[in-house]
């Protein structure tokens, strides 16, 4: 049974220089006007599918049913396949291209129903060039799913088994190391690993040496304490810890500051997960003592914080 869609996530590496985020607003509102469209963000690195898809999967369990909309598309006009991926026994659909984009939404959405190639030129805009597919053909097939076209109208029918997967890297863990990856650096520069509490066996407590390859260490080497934090705020000042995100990840993190750029570390980077030696416990504060002024005398008086 065909249905109406109201809402459309949008999500893509227009950034917000360019006119490009308000012509496909414009579109979907011009054909489909009771859409409303939900930025999730635009500001995903230019061409980087693997962040894409990575924040879409982040975003998926939380976005509104209706029509999921991502363009990280470096083969635009080339021949790889824009297509529509029903979800959820058609609760939502998504729209991008065949990239491996879509691919980690789709698996946390519970895997694909329905796939089409939107190959129908009779359900995309004539455009002089063939470079801006996000207006071109993303937009149209969104504003007609909104209204309540069937995806089978938008082009032939295709294996959704045969599209293109996503590329997320698995960590690799035993009882005595966990070699992770950093999967995303968010604004806060907190560095999240492909990493779950589930990864990390017995034999670590608390207390956890991370090891990564660092650009300000002339060995290239460099191996940190850190203690397993359920907040930022737990952490005490300068202290490295393993927080649990939002999306049931560890992220390397440090309270009101960048753990991105005190440590070196980016997308991509190795870290390497090891149980801790015994030893004093992370981040311990120790009272600091300061004297009155003109008191030079070790009896002074003093104000201990």
């Amino acid at each position: 049974m065909d249905r109406r869609y109201e809402t459309v996530s949008f999500l893509s590496d227009y950034g917000t220089a360019d006119e490009f985020v308000g012509v496909v607003h414009s579109v979907i509102r011009d054909m489909a006007p009771h859409a409303r469209v939900i930025d999730l963000t635009h500001g995903i690195t230019p061409f980087d599918v693997r962040s894409g898809s990575l924040a879409l999967a982040r975003s998926i369990g939380y976005v509104a049913s209706g029509v999921v909309l991502a363009v990280v598309d470096p083969g635009v006009a080339t021949t790889r396949r824009a297509i529509a991926v029903e979800v959820a026994d058609g609760e939502g659909v998504l729209v991008g291209p065949d990239n491996g984009l879509l691919a980690p939404a789709v698996a946390m959405a519970g895997g694909s129903g329905r796939a089409v190639e939107l190959s129908s030129v009779e359900h995309q805009l004539v455009a002089p060039g063939e470079t801006f597919a996000g207006r071109d053909i993303f937009a149209p097939a969104v504003a007609h799913l909104c209204n309540g076209v069937d995806m089978s109208e938008l082009g032939n029918l295709v294996d959704p088994d045969l599209l293109m997967p996503g590329i997320v890297p698995l960590p690799q863990s035993d009882d005595t190391k966990v070699i992770a990856q950093v999967l995303w650096v968010d604004r806060y520069g907190n560095a999240q690993l492909n990493v779950g509490p589930d990864d990390l066996a017995a034999t670590f407590s608390d207390r956890i040496e991370i090891r990564f390859d660092s650009p300000t260490d002339p060995t290239g080497n460099t191996t940190r304490s850190a203690v397993r934090s359920t907040s930022f705020a737990e952490l005490a000042a300068g202290a490295v810890g393993l927080v649990l995100d939002s999306s049931g990840l560890l992220a390397v993190a440090m309270d009101q500051r960048s753990a991105a750029d005190e440590l070196g570390l980016d997308v991509g980077d190795q870290v390497t997960l090891l149980p801790a030696d015994d030893g004093e416990p992370v981040g311990v504060a120790q009272p600091v003592t300061i004297r009155q002024p003109g008191d030079s005398s070790a009896s002074g008086s003093a104000d201990t914080i």
